[in-house]
C-alpha cells in the first residue's frame, strides 16, 4: 500500500472510528503528506511497508533544521506514532518503524521575576490608611513572604493566620494543607488589615474569610489580579504585575540568598521537586548575567 492510500485510511479511521473533529483531521492529513512529501524528493521507496525507523529519524531531525519549535516537533512525532501503530496493527507492515521514535524534550520557559529591589519599590507604594489600602498592603506582603497560590489567598482564612508565631496554614493543590512561614513586614501589615481594615469592611455574610471586598465578600482571584495591575499603575510601573510573579520571585530570592532547595519546595507545596529545580535555573541565569555585566572580560 502506498502512502496516499495509507493516509486516506488513517483519517477515515479518525472520523468514524475515534470521532476526532475535521480540524484535527486535517491537521493530520497535513503533516502526513508533508512527510509523504519529503520522502518523495529524497527517492525513498513510496510503499507504507518499506518505511524505516531511520527514514522516520532523518524526518524529524529535517523538521527540526528547518526552525520548527519543539512543540511542533512533539505534535508531528505523536502523529507519526499514531499512524503506524494504526498500520501496523491492521497487517499493512511487519512492524511498527515508529515504536522507538523519540519526541524531543519541552525546555519549561523560565519563570518571570523581579528583582528584590522592584518589590521592595512596589510593596512600599501602596500606602495610606483605608481599608482597602490596608488590605491592598497586607496581600501584596503575604503573596511574595510565603509564596502562595491565588488560589490559596483567596481561600485563605482568619483562623488559620497565626501572627504570633508567624505562620500561615494554607490548603493548596491535591487538598493538601501546608504551614508557611510569614515575615515581619508581612505580619505588621496583616495586623493593620485586620486592626483597622477588616473590621470597616466585614458584614454578617463575611466569616472568616481573611481578605473581604468593599461589599464584605471574599475576594476573586481575577480581583486580585486586577487590583495588582491597579496598584502597579499608580505606582508607574511599567511591568504586568500579576500573583503568581510574586510566588516565582519569592522561590528565586530564596535561592539566591541560599536556602535549601528542599524546603523552599515545601513551602511552595510542590509535590515533585523537579519543578522547584527551575528556580535554580533562574538563579544560574542571573548569575550569568552579573557576570556578563561586570567582568572586565566576560
Amino acid at each position: 500500500m502506498d502512502y496516499e492510500q495509507a493516509i486516506d485510511g488513517f483519517i477515515l479511521h479518525l472520523a468514524t472510528e475515534r470521532g476526532l473533529s475535521a480540524s484535527y483531521q486535517l491537521l493530520v492529513r497535513r503533516h502526513l503528506e508533508a512527510m509523504a512529501d519529503w520522502r518523495l524528493k529524497n527517492s525513498l521507496p513510496p510503499a507504507l511497508a518499506d518505511t524505516t525507523a531511520e527514514q522516520l529519524s532523518a524526518y524529524i531531525a529535517h523538521r527540526s533544521q528547518g526552525g520548527l519549535a519543539p512543540s511542533s516537533l512533539r505534535l508531528i512525532v505523536v502523529i507519526l506514532k499514531n499512524f503506524f501503530r494504526h498500520g501496523a496493527a491492521r497487517g499493512m507492515l511487519a512492524e511498527d518503524p515508529a515504536r522507538h521514535l523519540d519526541a524531543p524534550r519541552l525546555i519549561p520557559p523560565l519563570p518571570k521575576t523581579l528583582g528584590e529591589e522592584d518589590v521592595r519599590e512596589f510593596l512600599e507604594s501602596i500606602t495610606g490608611d483605608s481599608p482597602l489600602d490596608r488590605r491592598d498592603r497586607a496581600m501584596a506582603e503575604l503573596l511574595y513572604s510565603s509564596g502562595l497560590r491565588v488560589a490559596e489567598l483567596v481561600n485563605a482564612r482568619s483562623e488559620n493566620l497565626l501572627l504570633e508565631e508567624g505562620f500561615i496554614r494554607v490548603t493548596g493543590k491535591g487538598n493538601k494543607t501546608r504551614v508557611i512561614p510569614v515575615g515581619s513586614e508581612a505580619r505588621h501589615a496583616l495586623v493593620l488589615w485586620l486592626d483597622e481594615g477588616r473590621p470597616k469592611l466585614r458584614r454578617p455574610h463575611s466569616g472568616s474569610v481573611l481578605f473581604l471586598s468593599r461589599l464584605g465578600r471574599a475576594l476573586t482571584t481575577e480581583r486580585i489580579r486586577q487590583v495588582l495591575r491597579e496598584r502597579a499603575t499608580r505606582a508607574g510601573i511599567d511591568r504586568h504585575l500579576h500573583p503568581h510573579l510574586f510566588r516565582h520571585s519569592f522561590a528565586t530570592h530564596l535561592l539566591s540568598h541560599d536556602a535549601d532547595l528542599r524546603v523552599i519546595q515545601e513551602m511552595l507545596g510542590h509535590a515533585d521537586i523537579a519543578t522547584t529545580q527551575i528556580y535554580t535555573q533562574v538563579d544560574e541565569q542571573r548569575l550569568r548575567d552579573i557576570h556578563t555585566r561586570f567582568h572586565p572580560r566576560a
